[in-house]
């Protein structure tokens, strides 16, 4: 089978969705005799830059593969890194083009509006020659894998929250509680429900020597800029939000308290575990989450929203209703990518029923053997396959730990032995490097909730 012009064994195509073309395989065949250097340099909060150099045609014929080519480099960097200024040095014409598709009416307007949001400056691109590109000044900062002393550890979930109580890295308390947060525009819901968790476990505690959180969502310092636990709090009420971590803690005492993203924690949990570094995180489930922790277990301060970067360059990609953009990662490693392929391997799902409930009722498939539902999880382990060429891009990987709800099962089985397969016979180099696992039994000990207690240094 030819596929994107390389012959393939059948069984590492997707057979429910024969039109995907992984980014990363594209990108491999499209750089194939590009010899025109370009540079992007992306900066974010900080003046924290990273650089990207590359390649491209420069030609006439190739003009809309350059373009192509450009545009998704911009956007997987955007949403892997972060940033509000996007140097392109080395080709006007792309730039401009670039100017006009991130801009408040542009195609990538719903980019520019969740960048402006996130640092409260609006996206620029710039249009550089290549000897002006901006020198690159990456701040990775140690963090978490402290476990000293009395802590509290947070983990705010969409639909329940936890806390921990842990001293010197044993748990002696823990608690899940249902909460509401997505449904509440009153930040001071959010705030009282973690106040009231920081509480309880400092009620099982000695004393509280630091705190530290693991939440849904992007931020600067300790301020959610962006998080679905506030998704119906008004813009005019953020400065609430921005504090509720710091005002929260406070109220526990003068203690340090550090916030980081879920995805990120995760990755920690399994750098604690595995006691090693150079690992990514993946969460399969409402959406796709991630995380890395860096050779040295450093978070490099990236975003790693992955949901929102690209996967998928075929024309008949599934449209994200969200970002309204195609061929997005939380189409291909989510509850929605089953959600998707279901009615492709013939079967019906029931509509009435919460996206969780009908990942359910595919899983349930499986676990009765269905071969229908079987082909579902084969495939989304083919494009994870696939796409670990994109991400080994991006991230020095060593170790991809999958987790979440769609990785629970035998699905989850199948997602990974098929990822593995397709792994060794398309990219056996990368198969040599990269392993892909589920998360260990330490790893698991370990848990959200602690591994957010273990984040914050405590001051001497």
């Amino acid at each position: 089978m030819q596929y994107l012009g390389v012959s393939y064994d059948p069984g590492t195509v997707p057979l429910l969705d024969p039109d995907f073309i992984p980014f990363g395989v594209w990108m491999e065949a499209y750089l194939q005799g590009a010899s025109q250097p370009l540079a992007i340099a992306v900066e974010r909060n900080e003046g924290q830059i990273t650089v990207r150099r590359t390649f491209i045609h420069g030609t006439p014929e190739m003009e809309q593969a350059d373009y192509r080519y450009v545009e998704r480099m911009v956007k997987f960097l955007l949403w892997s890194i972060g940033g509000f200024r996007i140097s392109i040095c080395g080709c006007s014409p792309i730039a401009k083009r670039l100017q006009k598709d991130y801009a408040p009416t542009g195609e990538r307007a719903f980019d520019f509006d969740f960048f402006h949001k996130l640092y409260e400056v609006d996206l620029e691109i710039l249009d550089l020659p290549l000897e002006a590109c901006p020198q690159p000044k990456e701040v990775p900062r140690p963090l978490g894998g402290h476990l000293d002393g009395c802590r509290i550890g947070f983990d705010a979930g969409g639909s329940d929250r936890k806390v921990s109580a842990v001293i010197d890295g044993e748990c002696v308390y823990s608690e899940e509680v249902v909460w509401y947060p997505k449904l509440n525009p009153d930040p001071s819901y959010q705030y009282g429900e973690i106040l009231t968790a920081f509480r309880t476990a400092a009620s099982k505690l000695p004393r509280v020597d630091a705190i530290g959180v693991s939440s849904a969502g992007t931020f600067i310092g300790n301020a959610p800029m962006i998080s679905s636990i506030f998704y119906q709090v008004p813009r005019d009420r953020w400065d609430e939000v921005k504090t509720c971590y710091d005002r929260a803690g406070r109220e526990i005492g003068d203690v340090p308290v550090v916030v980081a993203n879920d995805g990120d924690v995760s990755a920690l949990a399994g750098a604690m575990g595995l006691n090693a570094g150079r690992i990514m995180g993946l969460a399969m489930g409402t959406s796709e989450a991630v995380g890395y922790v860096d050779k040295d277990k450093n978070v490099l301060g990236w975003i790693s929203e992955l949901a929102f970067a690209p996967v998928d360059l075929s024309e008949n990609a599934m449209r994200d209703e969200w970002s309204t953009d195609i061929g997005a990662g939380c189409k291909y490693f989510s509850q929605d990518a089953v959600i998707k392929l279901a009615p492709r391997a013939g079967i019906r799902l029931d509509e009435s029923r919460s996206p969780a409930d009908q990942l359910k009722q595919v899983q349930a498939l499986m676990e009765e053997g269905d071969e229908r539902a079987a082909g579902i999880f084969r495939d989304i382990g083919i494009y994870l396959a696939h796409t670990v060429v994109l991400y080994a891009r991006f991230y020095d990987i060593e170790k991809l730990i999958l987790m979440g709800r769609v990785m629970s099962g035998k699905g989850g089985d199948v997602i990974l032995s098929t990822a593995q397969r397709v792994l060794a016979a398309d990219h056996p180099a990368l198969a040599e490097k990269v392993t892909l696992m589920l998360p260990d039994e330490k790893t698991r000990r370990i848990g959200q909730a602690v591994a957010a207690a273990s984040l914050p240094e405590i001051r001497k």
